[in-house]
């Protein structure tokens, strides 16, 4: 009996182990096999069969020292049984060899750093998954779904839609890539401006699923903010002419530097106003404003991203919750819901609202927005309608709104806050 329960043991730490690696080396590892098989469909399905063969095999053999490299080669060992199943296999190692020779031709005569070249695996993958040839919609739930690892589930409720909707987007996307054969390559400068607005919601979305995850026990999912201001480091070397890409970097950047002030020694969510400031990242912050005043310095106004930039920059500082500047907070919504309106700026605004002008001027604008679709099914609209309640005294109300938007959501820690939070209104 001691034998069956150290085996279910060694069984469950090596299954969560192909989980973590999954979660963290999933986008590389596609990425990779796209570049080897220059088929981003098949690379996809080749990584989900060599995580099944771990998910089969690790608990019986153990974790491999390099998981990821054991995925990857995995995936490569199904790709060339496959080639040779549909004798392509010499015709793709001639294809293979006729790039390595190009490339080295190529490298001999190239200057050390080529500006136009995406150098990074997983960036290039979000730039061909961002093809014209796709809807915005089907862009972002084919790229999130790759880059990201999210399930549909998580996915429909990050974007606001049924989970079928999600399902069909992505089948979609993947047949309409392949019938248009895109290439795993750079796209040319000018072809790039025209998928920069999808690669930006993208990075955007990814380190928003990281900031607060949409499901699951954590409450964030930090390796997914690191991934995504590592892209937008990247692209933002590679665009440095676009005061949007300098936004969005300071965004995720000025948001990331509170990380450390988030959570407490147990996991245990912190929110804003109870948070220790001194703990915040100072660097992240400096680098937040620099790319701020990027964008600022290109005279074009500033854009979404660098409108809720701004609004992050107010946070970052003020020395305290009390003496943050909320008035100007709420000129930077009523400004960002003119280039982009939807019912989560108007939302957010309400926040904002409530600081600067109490709660029940706040309640009227959430009140307005229950009959939109966007926030039907979420937990942010009950979560921040229970807050103004309770500030207003209203506790059965409170309570109630509170217990819907735990009933929402989908992540653990958040359920906890939200149902601890309609406790206290007894």
């Amino acid at each position: 009996m001691a034998h069956d329960g150290t085996a279910r043991r060694a069984e469950d730490s090596a299954r969560r182990a192909v989980v973590a690696i999954w979660r963290i080396e999933s986008a590389r590892i596609v990425a990779t096999l796209t570049r080897y098989t220059r088929d981003f469909t098949l690379a996809e399905d080749l990584a989900q069969e060599a995580l099944a063969d771990a998910l089969a095999q690790w608990p019986a053999q153990g974790v491999p020292r390099n998981g990821a490299a054991w995925l990857t080669q995995v995936a490569k060992r199904k790709a060339i049984d496959g080639w040779r199943r549909q004798e392509r296999f010499a015709e793709h190692v001639a294809a293979v060899g006729a790039d390595l020779e190009r490339a080295q031709d190529e490298a001999a005569d190239a200057v050390p750093w080529d500006p136009d070249e995406i150098d990074d695996d997983v960036l290039r993958l979000v730039f061909t998954a961002c093809h014209p040839v796709l809807s915005q919609q089907a862009r972002v739930a084919l790229t999130l779904r790759v880059i990201a690892g999210l399930e549909t589930t998580e996915l429909a409720r990050l974007l606001l839609v049924p989970v079928a909707t999600v399902q069909q987007r992505i089948v979609r996307a993947k047949q309409a890539l392949a019938e248009a054969q895109v290439p795993f390559e750079t796209p040319p400068r000018a072809e790039r401006r025209q998928r920069l607005s999808a690669v930006l919601g993208v990075i955007y979305l990814i380190f928003t699923e990281g900031h607060a995850a949409t499901a699951g026990a954590d409450w964030m999912r930090p390796e997914l903010s690191v991934e995504a201001i590592r892209l937008g480091r990247r692209l933002a070397a590679l665009q440095p002419d676009e005061p949007e890409v300098h936004g969005l970097l300071a965004l995720i950047e000025l948001t990331a530097a509170r990380f450390p002030a988030r959570i407490d020694a147990d996991g245990e969510p912190v929110l804003l106003p109870d948070q220790d400031r001194r703990r915040w990242d100072r660097g992240a912050i400096r680098r937040g404003r620099a790319a701020l005043a990027r964008a600022e310095g290109f005279g074009r106004g500033l854009g979404p991203y660098a409108l809720q930039a701004a609004i992050a920059e107010c946070h970052a500082t003020a020395s305290d919750f009390a003496s943050t500047d909320w008035p100007r907070i709420v000129a930077a919504y009523d400004a960002l819901e003119q280039l982009a309106p939807n019912p989560v700026v108007r939302l957010n605004r309400a926040v904002a609202v409530a600081e600067a002008e109490g709660p029940a001027a706040a309640l009227a604008i959430v009140d307005a927005l229950a009959g939109e679709k966007a926030l039907a099914l979420g937990h942010l609209l009950p979560s921040v309608r229970g807050e103004l309640l309770a500030r207003l005294g209203r506790d059965e109300e409170s309570r109630e709104a509170f217990a819907l938007a735990a009933e929402r959501t989908e992540n653990a820690r958040e359920r906890a806050v939200l149902l601890a939070r309609a406790a206290a209104r007894r």
